[in-house]
């Protein structure tokens, strides 16, 4: 994620910052210009925005900002389709309260129940940070009412009765569903630790289900699948009993050779989800480390060196090896300054032969992605 700074003071402010603590003006982003800009009111409840240089601009808060402060996006006053989330059109009307990233919601959390709020925001902060990702890498993102090729999420919570009523975290028919507990630090802990994974928190669900939805989008839709068929496997087996057999007993042995995690050997559907959430890590991660300047200058030639990544949003054709020259020696880091704090490593992974041509072929396909993508029939 890019560093941001106030527009009004410079001063530093984050992503999730809705009051500049130097100069105190109201922060919102503006997904249009991707940036947390200084509002000052406007009239009839507008917000103006002053771009250097440039004429000013006006906008309206998302509705879930002004009313239960659960976003801090904005949306310009007379939001014509193509400004919200970029790359295809909105639902026609112009008057919409909610912000783009707030308009893809389907179902949210029962708030009479405070528990729920505070998921609620949560899972908000997880989304944006996500679509952030994918506002930057021109992946097209439209809500189901919309366009036929639309995106929603739910937000469900078990039911209290228990049995069928549970709520499993998933993708169907472009539907993202999240159960609302993943938000609970303990609960998602305790899930990570029974199903033996290294890495488990609501952004990684996120970019997982996303994949889902964009495995549609840049590979059945686009023509890809032989291509697809080749790095991941077919896809036409049996998807639930894949499932029930990794949940009974495991992954193969030596599975680290040919996938990024266990669970992605469960199926090719599965290997593709995992694969694309990570190449979002690697994105995100990358695009800080080049917005903050870091750079690796050990002292012994043996030691990885990294000048300041290019950053992968900013430059989308740079050479996919370049990129995983400095993600290799950016996880380096992190592990280092992890274990120092006595701390499990915060990069856990292997990135073999075999995952390395995955995540390649993501890349490739994002990058293709550039052009419009054709909605399957």
């Amino acid at each position: 994620m890019r560093t941001f700074h106030c527009t009004q003071c410079q001063n530093l402010v984050f992503f999730e910052n809705v009051r500049c603590l130097r100069c105190e003006h109201t922060l919102a982003f503006l997904p249009d210009l991707r940036i947390m800009a200084a509002l000052r009111p406007g009239a009839d409840g507008t917000w103006l925005y002053a771009e250097p240089g440039a004429e000013t601009r006006i906008y309206r808060r998302c509705a879930n900002y002004d009313d239960i402060s659960v976003c801090n996006w904005a949306l310009p006053a007379e939001a014509l389709p193509a400004e919200a989330l970029p790359a295809e059109a909105l639902p026609a009307e112009t008057t919409s309260t909610l912000c783009g990233s707030c308009r893809l919601n389907r179902v949210i959390p029962d708030l009479s129940r405070p528990a729920n709020r505070t998921a609620w925001f949560r899972l908000e902060v997880a989304k944006r940070r996500m679509l952030y990702t994918l506002l930057g890498l021109d992946l097209p993102v439209t809500p189901q009412n919309g366009g036929e090729c639309g995106l929603a999420f739910e937000f469900l919570e078990d039911s209290a009765a228990g049995g069928t009523g549970r709520v499993y975290t998933g993708h169907r028919d472009g539907v993202i569903t999240v159960n609302i507990a993943e938000a609970d630090d303990v609960h998602r802990e305790r899930e990570r630790m029974r199903h033996g994974e290294p890495y488990r928190t609501l952004l990684g669900h996120f970019r997982h289900e996303i994949g889902h939805y964009f495995w549609d989008r840049l590979i059945l839709n686009a023509g890809h699948l032989e291509a697809f068929r080749e790095r991941f496997g077919d896809e036409r087996g049996d998807y639930p009993a894949a499932l029930e057999r990794h949940y009974q007993a495991g992954p193969p042995p030596r599975w680290s050779e040919r996938y990024i995690s266990a669970y992605a050997s469960a199926h090719p559907w599965e290997d593709w989800a995992e694969s694309f959430a990570h190449y979002l890590h690697m994105v995100d991660a990358l695009e800080t480390a080049a917005a903050t300047g870091l750079a690796l200058r050990p002292s012994r030639p043996d030691e990885p060196r990294m000048q300041p990544p290019a950053d992968p949003i900013a430059s989308p054709h740079q050479a996919f090896d370049s990129m995983v020259d400095s993600w290799l020696a950016l996880t380096y880091v992190l592990n280092n300054l992890s274990r120092g704090l006595g701390l499990p490593d915060s990069y856990p992974f292997v990135l073999s032969a075999a995952v390395l041509a995955k995540l390649r072929f993501i890349h490739e396909r994002i990058g293709a992605s550039r052009a419009p993508i054709a909605c399957a029939g």
